[in-house]
């Protein structure tokens, strides 16, 4: 069988990458000069590699005129093959460098600090675990800052605080409630929420102006006509943790950050906002939240490695956290 066969076929010609290339070229553009312009090189140069490709087949690829240039028939036939044969090359190439780039490449990312000092560990021992090659470097920043650095493109992707900010692509990935951590000296009998217009009688412990939360707290006590009494400020939500426990003030916080077992002196509350529109018809409280999402600059794609990344980080950053307080529990003081 082996003999019959070799004695009805013919040995494949060599043809190498270059000499496709160059015929692609000419048969894309019509035209020598053009696909000599387009791989920059000369004229004579692609003439020779045509014809080289031509010998070596044994057949014509182009009609020739001093006006046009055309493909014959079996110029057609090779035209959609090494269509075919560079798309699974560069398929293949592709494949290669983002298995490489995974075993060994870089991801730089920004945080807001209540995401990073609450959520990121897990998420990057996770990723270690199957990507032990990759490096993570990770700046813990104010939003103006992390948006900052995703618009110079410092780093590949940010996490925080969802914004109206139209240059940059927000993809949510949590939704979390605003608490109020009462002492119990402003509140002894508090019970599962508390009003904007009750809040602002106390002595307020509030990230700084420079963090999207406290804007959104701001803009939600404007729109009541209401002014937040601040007693201080922080930039860690920790910081204001310690300081209510204290017995300071009354701290605003994430969800993410409060204490799962508050002090005992104290009232963890949600911030109902609700019962200040007296016009309203509903029946439900209406809680303050916060939108948290991953922050990339329009138009830009994620390497291999950073996209491995945010498919943990959808996946895990609301692990273990409750989004979800039941309305019975959380009835007005």
């Amino acid at each position: 069988m082996e003999l019959a066969h070799s004695a009805y076929s013919r040995p494949l010609p060599n043809v190498n990458l270059k000499l496709l290339s160059a015929f692609m070229l000419v048969a894309e553009h019509q035209s020598f000069r053009q696909a000599a312009d387009a791989s920059h090189r000369s004229q004579s140069a692609v003439t020779t590699q045509i014809k080289q490709l031509e010998m070596q087949l044994g057949v014509a690829l182009f009609h020739r005129t001093t006006r046009q240039v055309s493909l014959t028939h079996e110029g057609k036939q090779l035209l959609e093959s090494a269509r075919r044969a560079m798309s699974e090359v560069e398929l293949g190439l592709r494949r290669i460098q983002e298995a490489a780039d995974l075993k060994r490449g870089r991801i730089f990312l920004s945080c807001s600090t209540t995401v990073a000092s609450t959520r990121l560990a897990h998420i990057l021992a996770l990723f270690e675990q199957d990507y032990p090659g990759v490096e993570v470097y990770i700046n813990e920043l104010t939003l103006s800052e992390m948006l900052d650095s995703v618009r110079k493109e410092t780093v590949d992707f940010g996490i925080g605080p969802v914004v109206d900010a139209p240059e940059f692509d927000f993809e949510e990935i949590l939704q979390e409630y605003l608490y109020a951590l009462v002492p119990d000296k402003f509140m002894p009998k508090a019970k599962g929420a508390i009003t904007l217009s009750q809040l602002c009688k106390m002595p307020l412990l509030l990230l700084s102006p420079a963090t999207a939360l406290r804007t959104s707290l701001d803009k939600a006590a404007q729109k009541l006509g209401l002014t937040l009494q601040t007693k201080y400020q922080f930039s860690q939500a920790q910081t204001l943790v310690s300081m209510a426990n204290a017995g300071l003030g009354v701290a605003i916080l994430p969800g993410l950050v409060v204490p799962e077992q508050p002090a005992q002196n104290t009232h963890t509350l949600l911030i109902d906002t609700e019962s200040e529109n007296t016009n309203s018809t509903q029946k439900e409280p209406v809680y303050l939240t916060r939108k948290v999402g991953l922050v990339t600059l329009k138009g830009r794609s994620l390497s291999p490695a950073a996209m491995r990344l945010t498919q943990i980080v959808r996946k895990r950053i609301g692990a273990g956290h409750d989004m979800t307080p039941n309305p019975k529990q959380h009835t007005l003081p």
